[in-house]
């Protein structure tokens, strides 16, 4: 009899601290982020998720690999620092089952002044950075094309490359350069084509610095917007559903519009 008894108590007590456990992580995000812009807005999103009882875990990645492996593994509940087009072919080529659950803002691209400072001073043959991974490349050739100084097939849009040049009469050479180090080569480049977290890096402002960037309305703008991601099946999930409030709280949006000036831009 005693040892039933005893038998009992521990099967309770393991039941209770189960239930416990579950309890607390359900009041727990874990989230994946780049560290700008990205996990600053979160930092004040995780004001917002206190209020309510949640606590957020913010870990930051500085590669765009990671951050969706480890939420399809499920050692992360959500990750912010990524647009709809990677992720599109991201879960094509790893096989994951990854979903958008929130579209917060849109990072727009630049062209910074390099060693010529103004459009109207740029020379013949002069050489523009653009970075060379497939998306990004894209948003900077329809830039390039937007501001005059090249054309694109039409019908290459978002997957342009160098290659779907159509018209180039002053034979500018554009290099492809890996994103994060575009801003590195302002000074051996007349003109570079930058991401707008990179530019923020690099203490560049789009609005003061730039001399032309993508307009809120633009394909790319829209297209690129930067979302919220979680594995399927996750969508309607209690306290992710929280964090996307948190996110698109009116606190958060005068916290973008205010911190990067048009560097960031809320899309809700």
């Amino acid at each position: 009899m005693k040892k039933m008894i005893i038998l009992l108590l521990i099967t309770l007590i393991a039941i209770f601290s189960f239930a416990g456990c579950s309890n607390t992580d359900d009041k727990i995000i874990k989230i994946g982020a780049s560290p700008t812009p990205h996990s600053e807005i979160l930092e004040l999103a995780r004001e917002e998720l206190e209020e309510n009882g949640y606590t957020l875990e913010i870990v930051e990645f500085t590669d765009f690999v990671q951050p969706n492996l480890t939420v399809d593994s499920g050692n992360l509940d959500a990750n912010y620092f990524q647009h709809q087009p990677y992720l599109d072919d991201f879960n094509e080529n790893n096989n994951t089952k990854l979903v958008t659950i929130a579209t917060i803002h849109y990072e727009p691209l630049g062209i910074y002044p390099g060693k010529t400072t103004s459009l109207a001073d740029l020379e013949e043959g002069a050489t523009i950075a653009v970075p060379n991974d497939p998306t990004n490349e894209a948003r900077a050739l329809l830039l390039l094309e937007t501001a005059g100084l090249i054309k694109i097939d039409p019908n290459a849009g978002l997957t342009a490359t160098i290659n779907d040049i159509t018209y180039n009469p002053n034979n500018y050479q554009v290099l492809e350069i890996e994103a994060a180090q575009v801003p590195r080569t302002l000074q051996d480049v007349d003109l570079g084509v930058i991401n707008g977290n990179y530019a923020l890096l690099s203490n560049l402002n789009v609005n003061t610095d730039a001399l032309v960037k993508e307009e809120k309305e633009s394909l790319s703008a829209t297209t690129y917007a930067n979302i919220l991601v979680v594995r399927e099946g996750n969508e309607n999930n209690e306290k992710l559903q929280a964090l996307v409030e948190a996110l698109k709280s009116d606190k958060v949006k005068q916290f973008i519009e205010e911190k990067y000036n048009g560097s960031v831009v809320p899309v809700f």
